[in-house]
């Protein structure tokens, strides 16, 4: 009965995860097309062939599907940044193209991300694009071993203050319209960052 069970909920599992990665294709072809507030339910549910109610088994509005898409392509991006603790000249060599890889990806779905991080956007996207990025900066200070610098400037505070600062030089890169190539971004974005580390290690 138990295996039974089991395998009822796995089916349903994927079910509601195909029936969610349809309408999050469905929404960021459409969005390419048009502005998001211009986008209705029934337009994502049809292009994802399914029906209104099936969409509002999974989200509230075309917003709230917006933002878990969004958040979930930012997981998955930050999930393949180099590792935090790699010895300096190593995280050199891959920060460049992790940081074209994302820029990329919000060149990829500028129009998505252009909504949701601009003036008119969701907090709950741009703090959690933060969030993220501000626990992969923190990693790398612990693991840099800052010794009494971190007295004057905690891990939390200094990796805030760098994904802040990131999450920023992005959005007016979307707003712009992507007026520099996202490797002509990691270029530019990269030394910056290096330097933030630098005074962290010299101030050690």
């Amino acid at each position: 009965m138990d295996t039974v069970r089991e395998s009822k909920a796995s089916s349903g599992d994927r079910r509601v995860r195909r029936t969610r990665s349809a309408l999050a294709r469905a929404l960021i072809q459409l969005v390419e097309e048009r502005d998001l507030s211009r986008i209705s339910v029934s337009d994502v549910a049809e292009g994802a062939g399914v029906s209104r109610s099936a969409f509002y088994d999974h989200y509230r509005d075309v917003h709230e599907l917006a933002e878990d898409a969004c958040t979930a392509m930012i997981d998955g991006l930050i999930e393949s940044l180099p590792a935090p603790d790699l010895p300096s000249a190593d995280l050199a060599q891959e920060a460049i193209p992790s940081l074209a890889a994302f820029f990329a990806s919000l060149a990829e779905h500028a129009g998505l991300y252009r909504a949701l991080l601009g003036s008119q956007g969701s907090a709950r996207v741009i703090g959690h694009i933060r969030h993220r990025i501000a626990v992969v900066i923190h990693d790398h200070l612990a693991a840099a071993d800052t010794g009494e610098w971190t007295e004057r400037v905690p891990h939390d505070v200094a990796a805030a203050f760098t994904a802040g600062a990131l999450i920023g030089v992005a959005v007016d890169w979307l707003q712009g319209g992507c007026s520099r190539t996202p490797a002509e971004m990691a270029e530019v974005t990269w030394p910056l960052l290096n330097a933030h580390y630098r005074i962290y290690e010299e101030g050690r």
